[in-house]
């Protein structure tokens, strides 16, 4: 019997709420990037992926329009999904450090992440509207998810999605490591810069400050299996 978290995935992906990001991700589907031209693009919303168990859930802003819009996976085949999952790996929370489709057998451990936006927004700019449209996906996902203990925000528009989603205010001022805890403590949110190459080609993101966050989160949530793999 499918699982409730397959049930969401199902309605997510056959979504057709927003007629612009609709328009937008089967545009991008069909006229394709040269390097994919190949490929056949997954073109629809995206659901989140990983562990159903998972303490930890990454929370990012929406699919890329030539990554997870053609991967039909969050955050795999792009530059950021390489730079967010070799962390992962490296912090016990992924069992192989590079996610390039959706059948290369990448398992997460203790871990789920999912996008605030199902869809490839134009100039990865989602209007507000839109964010309103998608954000009860993210409230029945992440209430699907029991043993929750720590959301990792990537950059600010998951960061404010999060605290939305967990009405926490007055919130903290965003930042890489800023640290931001729901009215009941249940849950911590820890913010991290955007894995986007504009924050990791100039090193305003790095290898070791992205590691920093995960090895924060596992201890928050008490993830204590599977030690980092060398995480400074």
């Amino acid at each position: 019997m499918p699982t409730r978290l397959q049930e969401l995935r199902h309605e997510i992906e056959s979504c057709r709420a927003c007629p612009r990001l609709v328009a937008w991700r089967e545009l991008v589907a069909d006229e394709k990037r040269a390097s994919f031209a190949e490929w056949t693009y997954w073109g629809r919303p995206v659901a989140g992926f990983g562990d159903p168990e998972a303490r930890v859930a990454v929370l990012g802003l929406a699919p890329a329009a030539h990554g997870a819009n053609r991967t039909g996976r969050v955050f795999t085949g792009d530059r950021s999904g390489d730079f967010l999952y070799a962390s992962m790996y490296r912090c016990g929370l992924a069992n192989q450090p590079t996610s390039v489709s959706i059948d290369d057998g990448l398992e997460l451990r203790d871990a789920f992440v999912t996008a605030a936006v199902r869809c490839a927004p134009p100039a990865n700019k989602p209007t507000i509207d839109e964010r309103d449209t998608c954000a009860p996906f993210l409230t029945r996902e992440l209430a699907l998810l029991p043993n929750l203990r720590v959301v990792v925000a990537l950059g600010q528009f998951g960061y404010e999605a999060a605290c939305r989603h967990f009405a926490i205010r007055p919130r903290p001022a965003f930042g890489h490591g800023v640290e931001a805890t729901t009215p009941d403590g249940t849950v911590t949110v820890v913010c991290s810069f955007h894995p986007s190459q504009q924050n990791t080609f100039t090193g305003k993101l790095t290898e070791s400050m992205i590691d920093d966050v995960f090895v924060r989160a596992r201890v928050l949530a008490g993830v204590t299996s599977d030690t980092p793999r060398g995480a400074r």
